[in-house]
């Protein structure tokens, strides 16, 4: 039987995945809570590594991208 600390942090990691997926556009996004019972927080965790190193990747894109309409 798994304790309430470790049910607290995956339900906790899941809303971190949840508010990450919802960063990047203007759908929102939820995940069943059914994926805590087959989820380990080192899963979750790596999710979550995942989709920052996305994100990070696509702003760095973005930034390249805009630079071509700057004036000097």
């Amino acid at each position: 039987m798994k304790s309430n600390t470790q049910m607290n942090n995956k339900e906790k990691l899941i809303r971190d995945i949840e508010n990450l997926l919802n960063s990047y556009g203007e759908h929102s996004t939820s995940i069943n809570p059914a994926m805590l019972e087959f989820m380990d927080e080192a899963t979750l965790i790596s999710i979550i590594d995942s989709l920052l190193k996305q994100k990070e990747s696509v702003n760095e894109d973005n930034v390249e991208w805009l630079e071509q309409f700057k004036k000097y």
